[in-house]
């Protein structure tokens, strides 16, 4: 399944599936349409029981440019009512992308700007390339970035938003680890090494208690205090009866190897 934006490879295996954003020609920048197929792409992915991990990544030199600019010279002439519209795609996008069940792992190589540096911000792992740069350069346009303030925000805080959103400043990726927009950086030629043993590590966990695991994170930011004591209970109560829960409390007891672990 591969749409013209995008590439995709799963290896049924092991439960992978590599996403690859295919403009290299206009550095993965993203229009209307390619917004659209991504949106239907991952939302089929969110439906899928035999895809365990999402890899995301770029081709060519960039991971992505964020929006493409023939896309940006329609978009100036739109009204504002068909602005908003267009937003509220690329809003759906990141509620679909932030949503997904199975863990997405961005991987970066080269720059990654505007609405691209966003996207990373729905990712749950990102690993980059050591001269990799980001940006949120909206401003720099006369514009802001607003659509994915809210994911942004609430991965790097306000403080680092107030600092990068309002001078739009090009940073490297030893600045973006600092501020939690990435997670690890490796240099080039250790890169796919990298890659191949995240993939092991996030393949060590059961493949229904990750998808619990990342509704957890997502539920406990948004209850009330009085509702997290019962939330929280409720959820480690029916997870250790479940299955999984079962069988890997066994297998610990038993000294023996998970059966989810190839």
């Amino acid at each position: 399944m591969s749409g013209s934006f995008y590439l995709d490879d799963f290896n049924e295996e092991i439960g992978v599936l590599r996403v690859s954003f295919n403009r290299p020609e206009v550095r993965n920048a993203f229009n209307d349409e390619m917004i659209e197929e991504l949106i239907n792409l991952f939302s089929s992915i969110a439906k899928r029981e035999d895809v365990r991990l999402v890899l995301l990544e770029g081709k060519g030199k960039a991971f992505s440019a964020g929006a493409d600019l023939n896309w940006m010279k329609k978009m100036k002439d739109y009204s504002s009512e068909e602005n908003k519209k267009d937003s509220e795609r690329l809003a759906e996008l990141f509620k679909t992308m932030n949503a997904l069940p199975q863990p997405l792992v961005a991987l970066v190589k080269g720059h990654t700007l505007g609405g691209g540096t966003g996207i990373l911000s729905v990712c749950d792992f990102v690993l980059a390339e050591e001269n990799s740069k980001f940006g949120f350069t909206e401003v720099r346009l006369g514009l802001v970035p607003a659509v994915i303030s809210p994911f942004v925000i609430a991965k790097i805080g306000e403080s680092q938003a107030r600092a990068y959103f309002l001078s739009g400043e090009i940073f490297k990726a030893d600045v973006a680890l600092r501020m939690g927009l990435i997670h690890k950086v490796v240099p080039g030629e250790v890169f796919d090494q990298e890659c191949e043993r995240l993939v092991l590590e996030f393949l060590k966990a059961a493949p229904k208690a990750s998808k619990e695991a990342k509704e957890l994170v997502l539920r406990v930011k948004s209850l009330k205090s009085d509702e997290l004591t019962d939330y929280t209970c409720q959820t480690i109560a029916r997870i250790r009866t479940g299955e999984e829960g079962q069988e890997g409390m066994k297998a610990l007891l038993q000294k023996e190897k998970a059966p989810w672990i190839k």
